[in-house]
Parts: structure tokens; C-alpha cells; sequence
């Protein structure tokens, strides 16, 4: 009869492992430097985090499974993910203090930075997946409510359906399984006023040569839901 003993848990057990290859992702293709040269300073000290490392911080939680700040905490104590990241999980404290510091300026930048590393990413790419790219360029455009509670939530307002919820408002570049440009609406906002200016960023943000070479065979689409109707 096996007999099952009781211990200190196995630091080296993780169920974050595919960190890793985030890990080298972010190293490779300079992911922290590209944001931080796009975004610019939000501290008037250059010292602590910056807001590459925030992002990226962030991010890396967020695809670990962290739903809220606290969970950044609790990332923290993993040493797999530690190790593995070349950015450290910022603690809760220090990620709410400097993104309370982003303003709008900031965070339209952001896509600045993003469009950077797409760039480096293609550079990388053989050839011949490059040329598959460039054969079709399709953007997505889509929105989504996102319920959330508490009633000093900022920037939220109760949708048709009676949520309160903030309204993510999305353009992906859909061969490539990327989001380019995105806006956080209020709940009970119209994105088909915006669209068009959605539309002209995330176009912006694919790299030029592929988002040329589609235009000029004919292959450079959109596509939405029927509701987004507007002149423009």
C-alpha cells in the first residue's frame, strides 16, 4: 500500500511553464525598450518601473491567469515565472501607483510601441511567411462588454442590457491573430462614431510593406458586424 506524505510543496512545480517562451519573446524582439521609447517618461524621476516594464509586467500576469491586482501578488511567490520572465511581475502596489500615472497621451502610444514590435517580428520572419502575409490583409473590427461592480468604477455606464460594464472596443489584424489599435468606451457608448479613426490606426500599425503589397492586389479588407454603419 502506497503511502501518501504531506511536505513543503515542490518549489519547482508550476502550471506556468509556457511562460518561458513569453519570457524569450519579450527579450528577442526588445519589447520593454520599443513601449518605453514610444510612451516616454511617466514619472519625473527616471527610477523604479518603468512603463514598458509595467505593460509587459502586466501582460505577463494577465496571461498566467491574473484576473485582478491582488493576483499579481500572488504570481509573484512563483519562482518558475520569476526566473522565466526577463520583466519581473510588479507588485500590486507598485503597478497601480505608476499606471495611475498613464494619461491619454500615454496610452495612445502605446499602439505606437506595439506597431514597433510587430515590425521587428515580421523582420524576423522567413520569406516565404512574410509573402503568405502579404497575400491577404483582413481587420477585424468588434466590441465587447465587460461586466464589472462597484459603483465608483471610472470611465464604465449600464448598457441596454442593464450591466454596468466598460465597452473594449477592438481592430485585429486577423491573419496575424494580433490586436493593433483598441479603445476602452463606457458601456453605453456608440463605436460607430469612432470606427473609422479604429480602423485608420490599426491599418497604420501593420507593417507597411504587407499592408501595400494586399492594397495593391486588391486583398486589403474589413471586416464588422452589420451594425457598424456610418457615412464614413
Amino acid at each position: 500500500m502506497r503511502r501518501v506524505r504531506f511536505g513543503a510543496p515542490d518549489a519547482s512545480l508550476t502550471g506556468r511553464a509556457g511562460m518561458v517562451a513569453v519570457g524569450e519573446f519579450v527579450d528577442k524582439l526588445g519589447v520593454v525598450a520599443a513601449l518605453d521609447t514610444a510612451i516616454g517618461a511617466v514619472k519625473r524621476r527616471d527610477r523604479g518601473m518603468s512603463a514598458g516594464q509595467l505593460l509587459v509586467g502586466v501582460a505577463s500576469a494577465q496571461l498566467a491567469g491574473a484576473g485582478f491586482w491582488a493576483h499579481l501578488d500572488e504570481q509573484r511567490t512563483d519562482q518558475v515565472v520569476a526566473e522565466a520572465l526577463t520583466v519581473p511581475i510588479p507588485a500590486s502596489t507598485t503597478a497601480m501607483g505608476v499606471a495611475a500615472r498613464f494619461d491619454e497621451q500615454h496610452f495612445s502610444a502605446v499602439e505606437a510601441g506595439v506597431a514597433e514590435v510587430v515590425d521587428r517580428a515580421v523582420a524576423m520572419m522567413s520569406p516565404e511567411r512574410r509573402d503568405r502575409l502579404a497575400a491577404a490583409v483582413t481587420t477585424d473590427l468588434d466590441s465587447s462588454d465587460v461586466e464589472v461592480y462597484g459603483r465608483r468604477k471610472q470611465g464604465v455606464a449600464y448598457n441596454y442590457c442593464g450591466q454596468r460594464c466598460g465597452r473594449p472596443h477592438l481592430a485585429s489584424w486577423a491573419e496575424a491573430g494580433l490586436t493593433v489599435a483598441a479603445d476602452l468606451m463606457a458601456g453605453n457608448a456608440d463605436v460607430r462614431p469612432v470606427a473609422a479613426g479604429l480602423l485608420g490606426r490599426a491599418l497604420a500599425a501593420i507593417p507597411a510593406p504587407i499592408r501595400e503589397s494586399a492594397q495593391q492586389a486588391g486583398t486589403l479588407r474589413v471586416r464588422a458586424d452589420a451594425g457598424y454603419f456610418t457615412a464614413e
